[in-house]
């Protein structure tokens, strides 16, 4: 069968994903977001906690069978060993459920949301436009130190650990400028929305 045509969504921490990612939703669009997919599989019961303990060790589960989000981030960030392992466990899983997901969407086209998409391998491979959001890495750590109450030096750990703007720039078919007035963010997603439905083609 036939893969519907896919735009995969990607951006560094901070640069305004979710709120892209929400103008396209409120247009029909299937939004599959990968870090969704990672919490539940994360959650009390979910799929991926039996080899996580078995990796990490019940220190990184809370008493409610779920990850320990703080501990494992300050382990994974500090140590590129354990984060390869716990990417190792989690990317498998939430690539089959988002491709899951994709075939079973309605509409002529699905955006994959996923952070590390450049990270990951050749985005090619799953994807056939990649769209960036974009803005000033400064502002990155403006918003993510408001939204979350990390220390700046944790942010810029984040941002380390991730590729650099430019890199994502490199391989990107598509921007959207998320550096100004949020407002300007519709605009920009419905001259998207009208190019891949083009692109797309009629419905199957």
């Amino acid at each position: 069968m036939k893969r519907r045509f896919t735009v995969g969504l990607t951006g560094g921490v901070g640069s305004g994903k979710s709120t892209v990612a929400r103008a396209f939703e409120d247009r029909g669009v299937t939004v599959v977001d990968a870090d969704a997919l990672a919490h539940r599989l994360t959650a009390s019961g979910g799929g991926a906690m039996p080899a996580i303990r078995a990796a990490f060790g019940d220190a990184v589960v809370d008493p409610s069978g779920a990850l320990d989000r703080a501990r494992m981030r300050a382990i994974a960030f500090g140590d590129k060993s354990a984060r390869a392992r716990l990417e190792a466990i989690l990317h498998p899983l939430i690539r089959a459920e988002s491709e899951r997901i994709a075939r079973q969407a309605p509409g002529r086209y699905v955006i994959l949301m996923i952070p590390l998409l450049v990270e990951s391998g050749d985005p090619r491979a799953r994807c056939d436009r990649v769209l960036v959001v974009d803005c000033p890495e400064e502002e990155q750590i403006r918003r993510v130190m408001a939204r979350s109450g990390l220390e700046r030096a944790e942010v810029e750990a984040i941002m380390a650990s991730q590729t650099s703007r430019a890199a994502r720039l490199a391989v990107a078919d598509d921007v959207v400028d998320n550096a100004g007035d949020p407002a300007g963010i519709d605009a920009q997603v419905e001259a998207l929305h009208r190019r891949y439905l083009a692109l797309a083609g009629p419905g199957q």
